[in-house]
């Protein structure tokens, strides 16, 4: 047995048993993979994978069963290296990041700064999803942080950190009723406009959600995008009422745009911080961590992993931040 074989199996199961793009991941060749896998099923005396002709189409019981033990296998190795690493090249390595648009645009540049200045031997990637595919990646050792807003504490194998609470505001431009009316700002009124605002699934959509059915209103919404520079693009064309976080609103960048507070109409977000809880943890990456969130030190990172291990609640850790 050795980890190219528990490589190709882990890998077929990730490119849906796809062997030609399972080779290409794995910079081999298809018969290759094909050797590796029937190898290891040869020395475990079982079948892993079902086949029809030389195809694999999905797993066997047995697989479904033994798919997890070479996920933990291969993440052990895994950090075995990176413990080696963290005394073999103290203060230098990569750190992959993996964030929505929204937190790498607002949330993230001043940490990414200040990070910077002090660990100057790291070398930063950062990577842009939706909050799924941030957790993908998390769960496939393709990053070492998530940062987004939503999804990220569904998943029992990550740790999700509360980092801070944030807040949605309307955008308008200057002339729009809802800025020169002087009436308070509130769902009705806010329904008889075309909206702007982000794709189900991101940056506290379910929330606008949520409110407008509370109040039994159907929002007319004309356009929806992951980013919010986009959605403000849009609403300065006059194709709607823009609904945004909060932070996303910089009045000298948009002064072609005003901002209405909107943190009476919908609930406040959670931005999460989420690390996989069985991966080593390199001292840098801690680092990173609390330069991002000042509260999450190495010690409550530590804790709540160990919570997470034996199914505690969450730590209550988040603060506000202001737009």
């Amino acid at each position: 047995m050795n980890f190219q074989q528990l490589r190709s199996v882990r890998e077929a199961r990730r490119r849906g048993f796809n062997l030609t793009e399972v080779a290409q991941a794995l910079h081999t060749s298809q018969p290759g993979v094909s050797r590796q896998i029937r190898e290891l099923e040869e020395e475990l005396g079982i079948e892993l994978f079902v086949r029809v002709g030389k195809r694999l189409t999905g797993l066997t019981e047995p697989g479904e069963q033994v798919l997890p033990v070479i996920e933990r296998l291969l993440v052990e190795a895994e950090n075995l290296k990176r413990a080696a690493d963290d005394f073999a090249s103290a203060g230098s390595g990569r750190l992959r990041i993996a964030a929505t648009h929204s937190q790498a645009r607002y949330a993230l540049p001043h940490a990414v700064r200040d990070f910077r200045a002090h660990h100057p031997d790291v070398s930063l990637h950062l990577q842009q999803g939706s909050p799924q595919q941030i957790a993908k990646l998390l769960l496939e050792g393709e990053a070492d942080v998530g940062i987004a807003t939503e999804a990220l504490a569904q998943y029992p194998e990550l740790v999700a950190l509360p980092c801070y609470r944030w807040t949605h505001a309307v955008v308008v431009p200057p002339d729009h009723p809802l800025s020169t009316s002087g009436e308070p700002l509130t769902l009705a009124r806010l329904a008889q406009f075309p909206i702007v605002t982000y794709e189900p699934g991101y940056t506290g959509r379910s929330h606008i959600d949520e409110a407008f059915a509370a109040a039994r209103l159907t929002p007319h919404i004309v356009l929806s995008a992951m980013d919010a520079d986009v959605i403000k693009t849009y609403v300065e064309l006059g194709l709607g009422v823009g609904i945004v976080a909060a932070i996303a609103f910089d009045e000298e960048r948009d002064r072609q745009l005003r901002a209405i507070d909107a943190r009476h109409l919908f609930e406040d977000n959670m931005t999460r911080l989420a690390v996989r809880r069985s991966a080593f943890l390199r001292d840098y990456v801690y680092a990173f961590i609390q330069t991002f969130a000042s509260p999450l030190r190495r010690e409550v990172v530590d804790a709540a992993r160990h919570q997470a291990a034996e199914g505690a609640a969450e730590p209550v850790l988040a603060w506000s931040r202001a737009a």
